[in-house]
């Protein structure tokens, strides 16, 4: 395993040596960081989370307790997965082939959650790949991600669907006007269909 001099890895987590962990990083008890998994610094893997093979993490990520990240996910800077939330990468999940025999490796194709930076997945959330979610997207507790979700958007439900727009800061936006705003930070936002871009 590759770690920086600062990254603190709890003796109960298992983090492969072949796993790359940023500097300044936080691996907690009972996590789980698999071969060839690469997270960026400033980190925090919560108790019991996991983290597949080759799964990529970028800087200032929040992986909080049993969350658990499949292969081939992607996830850029700042994100944050809520507790025991899922991301899948299996779109046909069988456990045995027709004829009875166990599936290997070689009767599937793994495919992936990408998470733009900023974004977050609720508390149990599930999403199903191969989905995007875009940059500072929220997906609320327990919804079921079945499509790609925009960036900013506000998404709940079983399955997810936009309900509104959220700013950066993670607050829902209120409209004015022709514009949507954050009322804590004073941002100002356009809508252009399912398109929210950041004013100036």
């Amino acid at each position: 395993m590759s770690a920086a001099e600062s990254a603190v890895i709890q003796a109960t987590a298992d983090v492969d040596d072949r796993a790359d962990i940023g500097e300044r990083s936080r691996v907690w008890h009972l996590a789980q960081v698999r071969e060839g998994a690469r997270i960026g610094a400033d980190c925090n893997i919560g108790r019991g989370a996991y983290i597949g093979p080759d799964v990529v993490l970028g800087d200032n990520c929040k992986l909080q307790n049993y969350a658990l990240v499949y292969e081939p996910a992607r996830l850029g800077n700042g994100v944050f997965i809520g507790p025991a939330a899922v991301l899948t990468n299996d779109e046909f999940p069988r456990a045995a082939n027709p004829d009875g025999s166990l599936k290997s490796a070689d009767d599937w194709h793994a495919v992936g959650v990408t998470i733009e930076d900023g974004a977050s997945i609720g508390a149990r959330a599930v999403c199903i790949a191969p989905v995007t979610i875009g940059a500072w997207a929220l997906v609320a507790a327990g919804a079921v991600v079945t499509k790609d979700v925009p960036a900013h958007a506000l998404v709940v439900g079983v399955p997810a669907r936009r309900i509104g727009w959220v700013g950066r800061v993670g607050r829902p936006l209120v409209q004015d006007g022709d514009e949507w705003v954050c009322p804590q930070s004073g941002e100002r936002y356009r809508q252009d269909g399912e398109t929210l871009s950041l004013i100036g």
